[in-house]
């Protein structure tokens, strides 16, 4: 899960670096032949994108950072963390639902993905197998019961 975050934040990162390096300054310099750049549209979007690019891969640069800081062997086996994989079931409903703890600013979110700091997020970390979790929302609690559990370091099938 994590090489593969990386993975897609660097071929992000390396597509911004080569429109960096190679795509805007052409752009600017077939804007700056045409003359008067006062009125130059073409010369002042690739400015404004050039501007863009570099704050983006300021981003992933941070972003990639704090994902090499992580320590795969910390997270727990046992317990709900980082990449876990959760069913949970809701004690008043009977109904199941099924969750996957993720970074905050993930790429992409599929289904079923939350953060690691959302509200279920934050009550599901450090569960196990078993226990209640109490799911406070603005106008109910839930209280929901962990019955799987397939940490980072499960294969996904």
């Amino acid at each position: 899960m994590i090489e593969e975050l990386k993975e897609k934040l660097e071929l992000e990162a390396n597509k911004l670096q080569f429109e960096l390096n190679v795509t805007l300054p052409n752009e600017i310099r077939k804007a700056v032949e045409m003359g008067d750049l006062r009125e130059n549209s073409e010369y002042k979007a690739a400015l404004e994108r050039q501007q863009f690019v570099q704050a983006r891969l300021g981003q992933l640069r941070q972003r990639l950072s704090k994902l090499s800081q992580i320590d795969v062997t910390q997270i727990s086996h046992d317990r709900v963390g980082l990449g876990s994989r959760v069913i949970v079931k809701d004690t008043a409903t009977g109904s199941e639902e099924s969750y996957q703890l993720v970074f905050g600013d993930a790429v992409e979110f599929e289904e079923g993905q939350v953060t690691m700091s959302s509200a279920i997020g934050k009550a599901l970390v450090g569960k196990a197998v078993g226990e209640l979790v109490m799911l406070r929302l603005p106008n109910a609690t839930r209280k929901l019961e962990i019955i799987d559990l397939k940490t980072i370091h499960i294969p996904a099938s």
